[in-house]
């Protein structure tokens, strides 16, 4: 098992520095600089000047998540009889991993079209929280030493905990759109939209959908973090749950300073990076509530079989 989980973990971070760089290379105007794929401008390694560097590299990542993403699938067969979780865990990480490679090409193809590149992040984020979910599953067994709860206060913090990871999550989509569509700066005054309560344009709708639903997710993570504290969560997931806290009043931050400074390259990248961590932060927070919340599901399906390693 422990195998798996350095896999897992290594596959999260080389996920994650992929979807940055990603990022990167989009916001820098660097996303067509290999208008083919999978090979860049007809070359397995091309001439790395005017931005391609960024895009090659980016797919180099893809293939070592590639790599990794396999070698995890083939530990997760081997220990699958350790947990129920692993197999349809392992299952959802090759699917989306599938479904990223061919949405990785169709971005390609259709220019960097905003609808595109939502769904490729949006895929990239399942992906890392399908592998995070492996680590979690595979590390983490029930805090005996949580304080007494009834089984409805920790299924209740675990939903209001899933709630905000999937406002978070929408917040995110909504924001890809807007930093894609070009309308970071469609609204260009706070807390209204150029000076008006009522928008008219399609950048304006987008840019007051994505301030309309961080406000949402600021709320859902407050009430998370409060019920958490307030009820006998257990400890590892009451910081997770106030991680995350800091971390959306952090992204709030970006976001005004992203308008105010007129979208500087380095602070998009900042937005971007902070919104996938806090994203994670409560996808792990609630993961850890659902161990701690149904202790009777986390048993193993049979004894440890020695030949298995």
């Amino acid at each position: 098992m422990k195998q798996l989980l350095r896999l897992a973990l290594a596959a999260d971070v080389t996920a994650l520095a992929a979807l940055m760089l990603g990022s990167w290379t989009r916001i820098n105007g660097a996303g067509l600089t290999c208008p083919d794929w999978p090979l860049c401008r007809g070359r397995l390694v091309p001439a790395l000047g005017d931005g391609t560097l960024w895009e090659w590299s980016h797919r180099v990542l893809a293939g070592a998540i590639a790599a990794l993403v396999l070698a995890l699938i083939v530990a997760a067969w081997r220990q699958r009889a350790q947990s129920r979780f692993i197999a349809p865990i392992a299952a959802t990480i090759a699917a989306f991993f599938l479904l990223q490679l061919f949405l990785g090409a169709e971005t390609v193809r259709v220019a960097n079209a905003p609808y595109s590149v939502v769904l490729h992040w949006a895929t990239a984020m399942a992906l890392i929280a399908s592998i995070s979910a492996m680590a979690v599953f595979v590390a983490a067994s029930p805090d005996v030493g949580r304080r007494d709860a009834s089984e409805r206060t920790a299924h209740a913090v675990a939903i209001l905990l899933g709630v905000t990871a999937v406002a978070a999550f929408a917040t995110m989509c909504v924001g890809a759109y807007v930093s894609s569509s070009g309308a970071g700066l469609a609204c260009r005054s706070i807390p209204g939209c150029a000076g008006n309560v009522v928008v008219y344009t399609s950048g304006q709708y987008a840019q007051m959908i994505h301030r309309i639903a961080a406000a949402a997710t600021l709320i859902c993570a407050a009430a998370a973090a409060a019920l958490g504290w307030a009820q006998p969560a257990s400890a590892r997931v009451r910081r997770a749950a106030a991680l995350g806290l800091v971390l959306i009043s952090l992204q709030i931050v970006l976001g005004l300073l992203n308008v105010v400074l007129r979208l500087p390259t380095e602070l998009r990248e900042a937005h971007a990076l902070n919104a996938a961590l806090l994203f994670l932060a409560f996808f792990v927070a609630t993961s850890l509530a659902v161990v701690d919340a149904t202790p009777q599901r986390w048993t193993r399906l049979s004894a440890p079989n020695p030949l298995v390693r």
